[in-house]
């Protein structure tokens, strides 16, 4: 399990670097970009750039429960840090599905 997580991370964090960089859209651009590189910089593990935390700690989502309150914690996350007033607002959250709208990644649920 943790060459799994180790894996998406990895690539998941590649892939949305590479989108925010190659963005003409994205107005916080340069300042994601900064944060990323800054908390790169303080990890000796990186090379340039930190998205994801360097621990993890799985949670079994063994009910329906569960998984929502997995969901909404993680769509939580952006507003409570203040970037943005609702959970849909943020541009890479599946927020913006459970909203009724359609978001940059498509979801299966």
């Amino acid at each position: 399990m943790q060459g799994i997580i180790r894996d998406f991370k990895s690539y998941t964090s590649k892939l949305m670097i590479d989108c925010i960089y190659n963005s003409m859209k994205e107005s916080r651009k340069n300042w994601l970009l900064k944060m990323f590189k800054e908390a790169g910089l303080r990890n000796g593990n990186n090379k340039k750039f930190q998205l994801w935390q360097q621990h993890n700690h799985p949670i079994e989502l063994s009910s329906d429960r569960k998984f929502n309150n997995c969901i909404e914690y993680t769509h939580q996350n952006p507003v409570i840090a203040g970037y943005v007033r609702k959970p849909e607002h943020w541009r890479w959250s599946s927020a913006v599905d459970y909203a009724g709208k359609k978001g940059l990644i498509e979801i299966k649920r």
